[in-house]
């Protein structure tokens, strides 16, 4: 396929030339010209949790759907249908309900979705070993040097692979294709759903000189304002500036946003990317006084945090208890630990007592969240905690089963009454 410029997307055939596959006449065709030079991927999955949950249903298929909280909690990923309804990731619930009022809300099994993340990330690496998860849902895949092994270039490779998610999970992702980490993740985003979509070295500058100023990573909504009121909307605006002035202005930022300008992207896809915490919060929908109900949102998200350093095989020393006033300042209070952990159990009487240091400032809070970091790889440290503490090893046995039973049958079908509160 070197000199190819077009891919069947059903049936693998490469050819040169417009119309049709000519072995299957599939009209799904990928085409560039760089097709066959080409080896940094991301892979995405198309509203990954919301998939997972209409794959699993039959009956929601055909239905706007949510993943998320409650009426206080915040939309988690939401399906297409209900996106063309302006239905957002992180948007407070009460309000997705507005916009979208015939959507079906479920809650979110996030051990399901581990698994079923699990089950994508060893499909990944089957073809290659530079696969770096950035979450449940993505990934990038770097396929250099892989056509010897696998007898066709990484363009096939990825269209097989996009192939199989599909047919053997039940859940469809999206493809981009590039010389680099930036672009290839761009790419991901042009043609969603189950889309492919490439970004070659010849286009690059041209490509991205129409983009807006936020696609470049390291932009955020404050960034975005200050580098507007400078003038820059685009990418071809920020190229109009020197490097010199951006680095002055925005310091290292903004010799990297000089560098992304250009297309310039010379990270490595990195399998073994390593954190530096775990974190999960949650913002109220109206602010919360009194402690018994902190406890109850710790608690979660307590349950949140060890099952993704479970999920990681990873275990933290230094428990972080973030809690944000209902004027927007943020308290911050951590404590170390002997041993890391990855248990529920043991990370939050920890916070607990962290909260409970708070207790006696009087005010109201609206967002609440928890963090372990100093991470370390999980080794024996909570099996051996146990053999001192025979109270501790039965409660951290009873999280294991309880783990195990949420794997098979899904977050709600085993819950500890602290959930209830």
């Amino acid at each position: 396929m070197e000199h190819a410029t077009a891919l069947c997307r059903d049936c693998l055939t490469a050819w040169s030339g417009a119309g049709r596959c000519p072995s299957c006449r599939s009209p799904r065709a990928l085409r560039h010209a760089e097709l066959g030079a080409l080896a940094i991927a991301h892979v995405d999955c198309d509203a990954f949790y919301a998939s997972v949950e209409k794959r699993d249903n039959p009956e929601l298929r055909d239905v706007p759907l949510i993943v998320g909280g409650g009426s206080r909690g915040v939309v988690t990923t939401a399906c297409y249908l209900a996106r063309i309804r302006g239905v957002k990731s992180a948007m407070p619930m009460f309000q997705a309900r507005k916009l979208c009022p015939q959507a079906v809300i479920v809650k979110p099994r996030m051990a399901h979705y581990v698994a079923v993340s699990r089950e994508i990330r060893a499909m990944q690496e089957e073809l290659t070993p530079l696969v770096e998860q950035l979450s449940l849902d993505e990934a990038f895949l770097d396929l250099s040097g892989t056509e010897r092994l696998h007898g066709m270039p990484p363009a096939a490779l990825l269209v097989r692979l996009q192939n199989r998610i599909e047919a053997e999970i039940g859940v469809t992702v999206s493809v981009g294709l590039s010389h680099n980490k930036f672009l290839a993740k761009i790419a991901s985003d042009l043609d969603k759903p189950r889309g492919f979509a490439v970004i070659g070295r010849a286009e690059t500058r041209d490509f991205l000189a129409r983009q807006p100023i936020g696609v470049l990573w390291g932009v955020g909504s404050a960034t975005r304002r200050a580098l507007e009121a400078d003038g820059i909307r685009t990418i071809g605006d920020l190229r109009l500036r020197e490097r010199k002035y951006l680095i002055e202005r925005f310091g290292a930022l903004g010799d990297r946003l000089w560098h992304l300008g250009f297309g310039e992207d010379h990270r490595r896809v990195m399998p073994e990317h390593k954190l530096k915490s775990i974190s999960n919060e949650t913002t109220f929908f109206e602010d919360i006084t009194d402690i018994p109900s902190l406890e109850s949102h710790l608690w979660r998200l307590t349950e949140k945090v060890a099952m993704r350093a479970k999920a990681k095989g990873l275990g933290g020393r230094t428990v972080v208890l973030k809690l944000k006033h209902s004027d927007h300042r943020l308290l911050t209070r951590r404590h170390s630990l002997d041993e890391p952990t990855q248990m529920a159990n043991r990370i939050f009487p920890v916070a607990q007592k962290l909260l409970l240091q708070c207790s006696n400032l009087n005010f109201s809070f609206r967002l609440i969240g928890l963090g372990l970091s100093n991470l370390t790889a999980a080794d024996d440290s909570d099996r051996l905690s146990g053999l001192i503490d025979p109270d501790d090893a039965r409660l951290c046995a009873s999280e294991t089963l309880a783990d195990q039973i949420r794997a098979r049958f899904g977050d709600k079908s085993i819950m500890f009454g602290r959930s209830f509160r």
